[in-house]
């Protein structure tokens, strides 16, 4: 592989862009992305070493590390150019280039730069090659890409450089000790999969041969001078298939380097058991529609947040997050929930597949004003924000749906529960889609695009609902409406202004979206006003608003039920004026 390649024009196929379009994509469809990836990747890395060429450093010069990275690649292609494509590795270099511009902040340019050289090193590992680089060490450890971590025993605190030696499969770590001599190690690494007989008895460096320490330091106590990068695994037709969860690489978060943050192993193993779960629930049989995820396509996950197993994990995910730099990747709180996780998986890859359209085509004309309501959102939306989450919903629509399908045997509360988010979500992204296309700002790529998911939705806006799950989706939908104009939308009239762009508040804050999961089921003993509603009960529900609005008359959350209870309950003109203004019924905001 050349960084001096100039990758030759492709066109993607119409029907593998009209499975995108609507919401899904095959695996044909998601392996053309990752080759319109690939070739982004090489122009992105080009560009960069052209950057370091002239960066001064004490380690060993780009041109030099990418002259082993080549040998290497001629010698083990494969999974060489899976390092390359790796979303930390794409997230690298995206790192450094915004570094070059001033985007960016982070440790000594040259250290981060330097991670070329933990990418050879690792090239030449798999190829067998040999080779000497100096490396920079980090609280004495190196990572090696799709690999692990090299710690050398008693390292010396803080950025030092290292010298690295190949041979074989096998390297030789030396550095800076904290007694200021010279230690080293010796390791011949190798990944370890969840639940092996070694990650079981906590001695994954010895299942794989193990580190072999060339000073007489000891290693600190609970540390290890190799730390493999585990891979989450499942079962396929096709054989087991492994996808890395990645607590080590410092690139595998979405902007700025982070140090490991190894997961205990009993943690791990949690990991282990929700994926094996949620790759069941996503095992459905066929299609490649929205919401249909083959859990292979995912390259990484980054766990978030937490490293051991205390205290519990919720049943939800908390936090999840990707980036158009790192495709395939996703970083995710775990859940104790195999549901959550799956729902997270598929809304993850969403966010993955039109991030490489967008690197593909130009689908919108966006000047980043953030103005536009958004269902899932407290704030206002720029259009890219909005096609970002029409296109992640639709897939969780779609991931519902499938629920929905599923539990048509019998478990009608499962089917009531699928039946509220298929419908919720189905509602919304069709709201933004209508948004999308009246602005008047897609290409025409773009218009195609938004038009396929247009069509997905109305046909599902078809498709039958439980009643009572379907009542409870609307209602959740028109209260996150209300309360996002009354926390963001100025109490003034806005018909100076042009349509759906609405004058917004000066004093808005964030705030939770405390309802979405409260109506998912149907409460049986009901006591919060919210519950009332959720139960189908607006006029107790109204009264208990009424109470909390005396104390408070504008308090929002209470402001936007008391609308939409009142709203049910007398259903008419002056309901639907509340409905589309309510931001009318505040006062005006200070300052």
């Amino acid at each position: 592989m050349s960084s001096q390649q100039s990758p030759a024009p492709f066109r993607m196929p119409e029907r593998l862009f009209a499975e995108l379009a609507a919401g899904g994509g095959s695996a044909a469809a998601v392996a053309f992305l990752e080759r319109g990836e690939r070739a982004r990747r090489l122009l992105l890395l080009r560009t960069l070493l052209d950057r370091l060429d002239t960066l001064p450093t004490p380690l060993t010069p780009a041109a030099e590390a990418w002259h082993v990275l080549k040998d290497a690649a001629e010698r083990a292609p494969e999974p060489v150019d899976r390092l390359l494509l790796a979303p930390a590795t794409g997230g690298w270099i995206a790192h450094v280039l915004r570094r070059a511009h001033g985007t960016a902040s982070g440790p000594p340019l040259w250290a981060e730069a330097g991670h070329l050289c933990a990418l050879a090193v690792t090239a030449s590992l798999y190829a067998g090659t040999n080779a000497q680089l100096r490396v920079p060490l980090v609280d004495g450890a190196l990572t090696l890409p799709g690999l692990g971590l090299a710690r050398l025993p008693e390292g010396e605190r803080g950025l030092t450089v290292g010298r690295a030696r190949t041979s074989g499969g096998e390297l030789t770590l030396a550095g800076p000790g904290r007694d200021g001599d010279t230690t080293s190690v010796t390791v011949r690494p190798g990944r370890v999969r969840l639940g092996s007989q070694a990650e079981r008895i906590g001695e994954v460096g010895a299942a794989y041969g193990g580190p072999t320490r060339e000073t007489s330091a000891a290693a600190g106590a609970g540390t290890s001078s190799w730390l493999p990068l585990r891979r989450l695994t499942h079962l396929t037709s096709a054989g087991t298939v492994g996808i890395p969860l990645d607590d080590l690489d410092p690139y595998r978060d979405l902007d700025d380097p982070l140090p490991p943050a190894r997961l205990d192993a009993a943690e791990a193993v949690a990991w282990q058991r929700v994926f094996e779960e949620a790759a069941a629930v996503l095992a459905v049989p066929g299609g490649a529609g929205p919401g249909r995820l083959d859990p292979a396509w995912i390259r990484s996950i980054v766990p978030w947040g937490r490293t051991r197993t205390a205290p519990p994990a919720p049943p939800t995910v908390q936090v999840s997050a990707s980036s158009g730099d790192s495709f395939g990747a996703m970083v995710i709180a775990r859940p104790s929930a195999a549901l959550a996780l799956a729902e997270t998986l598929v809304h993850e890859f969403q966010h993955s597949k039109l991030a490489a359209l967008l690197h593909l085509f130009p689908l919108l004309d966006d000047d980043r004003e953030e103005r536009y309501y958004a269902p899932w959102r407290p704030d206002p939306r720029h259009l890219t924000g909005l096609l970002h989450g029409a296109y992640a919903f639709t897939g969780v629509a779609g991931f519902w749906r499938d629920r929905m399908a599923a539990a048509r045997d019998g478990r009608a509360a499962v089917e009531d529960e699928a039946g509220y988010h298929f419908a919720l979500r189905r509602v919304q992204s069709r709201l933004v889609v209508r948004t999308l296309l009246a602005e008047g700002r897609l290409t025409v790529q773009g218009r195609a695009l938004v038009s396929g998911l247009a069509r997905t939705l109305d046909g599902w806006l078809r498709e039958p609902v439980p009643a009572a799950a379907l009542a409870r989706a609307r209602t959740a939908a028109a209260l996150h409406r209300t309360e996002w104009r009354l926390r963001n939308v100025a109490p003034v009239d806005d018909s100076a202004y042009p349509a759906g762009t609405p004058r917004l508040r000066p004093d808005r804050t964030s705030w939770p979206d405390l309802r979405t999961h409260v109506f998912a089921t149907r409460p049986t003993a009901p006591q919060t006003a919210d519950e009332h509603l959720a139960a189908g009960d607006p006029a107790a529900a109204l009264a208990r608003y009424a109470d909390e609005l005396a104390a408070d008359p504008a308090e929002p959350h209470a402001l936007a039920g008391w609308i939409v209870a009142r709203a049910t309950l007398d259903p008419g003109r002056t309901a639907r004026r509340m409905l589309a203004r309510p931001e009318l019924l505040q006062p005006q905001p200070s300052g």
